[in-house]
């Protein structure tokens, strides 16, 4: 299975803007996209306007690179979103929301998607109390999402990455639940409340053309 290795800041720096992918790291001056103001390579880009086409790609790009896929799984979440009713757009922010990797930083157990992808897939996390290593799983209105125990414990990494929870706003469709460390799924996301600033009319009309 292919994955992106090379540096998230790269990333970010060749959208033109922060990601946040590296977590508190983007909060402070060490962010790549502070410090180098460019895309990534050798030569300087050359100042021209950007085609339609080029927008929507940025567009399109900038979502993948935000949640964490890859291009083929991408493309399936936009074929998904566009057999279901209502905004095609607006169908597709609300199943990447709904990611399980996606739900984890947003319940604040993560400071980045990546890492909590990470988390997923060692196997700490529990949906409705039965173990889940599959970051693309699907969460449902009803889901329970909870760290996985060790005794009547949870084991003492987990005791850093949680403490001052919540470490940002938990959006309308969760319920965190600081005391047992676990969250609920209300409902299906709202397009209010998904922050990333992704223009989905624009990666319509690139799947579009």
């Amino acid at each position: 299975m292919g994955r992106y290795i090379d540096p998230s800041c790269r990333q970010c720096r060749r959208i033109g803007e922060k990601l946040f992918l590296k977590g508190t790291r983007c909060y402070t001056p060490n962010c790549s996209v502070e410090r180098r103001k460019r895309p990534p390579g050798d030569a300087p880009p050359k100042r021209r306007r950007s085609s339609d086409w080029a927008i929507q790609l940025r567009e399109k790009q900038k979502a993948r690179f935000t949640y964490g896929v890859l291009e083929r799984q991408f493309r399936n979440y936009f074929e998904t979103a566009r057999e279901q009713d209502g905004v095609t757009g607006d169908m597709l922010l609300q199943v990447l929301e709904r990611r399980l990797d996606n739900a984890v930083f947003r319940l604040s157990f993560a400071d980045s998607r990546k890492q909590a992808r990470q988390l997923v897939n060692h196997g700490h996390f529990y949906v409705n109390d039965k173990k889940s290593n599959i970051p693309s799983y699907l969460v449902k209105p009803g889901d329970s999402i909870s760290w996985k125990m060790v005794g009547d414990s949870v084991p003492s990494f987990i005791g850093s990455l949680t403490d001052g929870l919540p470490k940002r706003p938990v959006p309308n469709w969760l319920k965190l639940d600081v005391q047992k460390l676990r969250g609920e799924v209300l409902g299906v996301p709202d397009i209010s409340d998904i922050d990333t600033g992704i223009e989905s009319r624009l990666i319509v009309e690139f799947y579009s053309r």
